[in-house]
Formats: structure tokens, C-alpha cells, sequence
């Protein structure tokens, strides 16, 4: 009878966000380190060991082009790296997939079956004991303010990813007009406007996935980034 090895493989380190340009703070950046984290578990195992992802491509920072996110690939061209698409909707949701190839204009699909889809959302924050402070009829109008000066718990996220089926071989199809991230019976799983303005997220056979937006079938973009994972 086998037993588990007691040879664990020691714990990864940190990810670090390189952000080229964009202010780590500003308001218009989309990945968190959190969520960061959560896909980094599900990438190939050689890239779960880079300690720091690239952004390539950022509608804040380089602007409103499908071409230009495809020409801030190009110099990633024949890499042995990853590119994790995370796009912004109206609403705020947040979702998008892993690339095992950078997005480019293309006559056939391309990719392998290391891509996936994913989505993520937000859980509420909960103040600490230490921040909840008991009001009475008196001190209720500054009691709003008396919890800002507690800590809250760490950013917590519902995370679901959608891997390959292996259905169909439909992981990428790029044209100049249009990105596309898994297909099948009409639908694409998630598919970007050649401005990134509009886009579409329908169940589709090769990844078996949900629709990515909770805005329905189509969806408003308010930010797209393209990470780079490798050396």
C-alpha cells in the first residue's frame, strides 16, 4: 500500500504586480493581487513559480485598441509564457481567461488545453469585533463614522474557473475585427469588439462554462488588461 509522500513543495512566494507605467494605486487598475493569487493556482505548474507578472496590455494606460493589445503582444511571440485576460464590466463584475498563447490575428484557432475561463467577485468585507461599536439613540449620528477607524478583514473573493472540456479544439480564434476565447453551436465563450467597448460571454462546448457577466449575453467594457507570466 502507497503512502503519501511527506515531501511537500515549499510554499510560493508572493506575486508581485509589475505594473510598467500604471500607478499600482490608481483606480483604473483591475487585477488584484488576491485574484492574482487565486489563478495563479490553476496555470501550468512551470509558471505557478514566476514571482512576477508583466502587464502588457492596460485600455487605461495604452488605449482603446484591439490592435494595439495585439502589437503589446508581439514582442511575447514565440515565449514559453502565459497571458491572463482580465476584462471589467459595466456592472464592475470582473472575469476573463488564461491564454496559453499571446492574442494575435489569426485564419485558424490557436491555443492549447492549459486555457481556461474564469470569473470573480467581490465578498463584502466584515469589520473586526475590535471595529464594532455599540450605539444608542444618542451617538447614532456619529457611529457611521466611528466604524471607518476599525480594521476590516482581507480582501475575499468567489472564484470559479472553467476549464478545457476537450470538447473541441475552439481555445482562441483573432481576427483584426474581433478576439474570441472558446466556441462551438454559434456561441463563444467570450468574445471583444475590435474598440473593447462591447463584448459577449455565452455557455460554449469547449470550456463548458457559465455566462461570464452577470449584464446577461452582452456587456458594456469598462477595462481590459492583459498580464504576461514568464520570463
Amino acid at each position: 500500500m502507497r503512502t503519501a509522500s511527506p515531501f511537500q513543495p515549499p510554499p510560493l512566494s508572493p506575486l508581485l504586480l509589475s505594473f510598467g507605467g500604471l500607478s499600482s494605486s490608481s483606480s483604473a487598475k483591475t487585477l488584484t493581487r488576491t485574484l492574482a493569487e487565486e489563478i495563479r493556482l490553476l496555470v501550468p505548474p512551470r509558471l505557478q513559480l514566476v514571482e512576477s507578472w508583466h502587464l502588457a496590455y492596460s485600455l487605461e494606460r495604452d488605449g482603446v485598441s484591439l490592435a494595439t493589445l495585439y502589437q503589446q503582444c508581439e514582442k511575447y511571440r514565440g515565449k514559453r509564457g502565459g497571458f491572463v485576460l482580465v476584462v471589467k464590466d459595466g456592472t464592475g463584475g470582473i472575469f476573463g481567461a488564461y491564454l496559453s498563447d499571446p492574442p494575435h490575428p489569426s485564419p485558424h484557432f490557436f491555443g492549447n488545453g492549459e486555457s481556461f475561463l474564469w470569473r470573480a467577485s467581490t465578498v463584502p468585507s466584515l469589520p473586526t469585533l475590535a471595529a464594532v461599536s455599540l450605539t444608542t439613540p444618542a451617538s447614532s449620528s456619529h457611529g457611521a463614522n466611528s466604524s471607518r477607524s476599525g480594521t476590516s478583514t482581507p480582501e475575499r473573493i468567489r472564484f470559479k474557473a472553467f476549464p478545457y472540456s476537450g470538447v473541441n479544439e475552439y481555445m482562441m480564434f483573432c481576427e483584426t475585427g474581433f478576439l474570441s476565447i472558446g466556441g462551438g453551436d454559434g456561441h463563444y465563450g467570450l468574445w471583444l469588439n475590435d474598440n473593447l467597448e462591447k463584448g459577449v460571454s455565452d455557455p460554449c462546448p469547449t470550456f463548458g462554462n457559465e455566462p461570464l457577466s452577470d449584464e446577461g449575453s452582452k456587456f458594456d467594457i469598462l477595462n481590459v488588461e492583459l498580464w504576461y507570466i514568464g520570463a
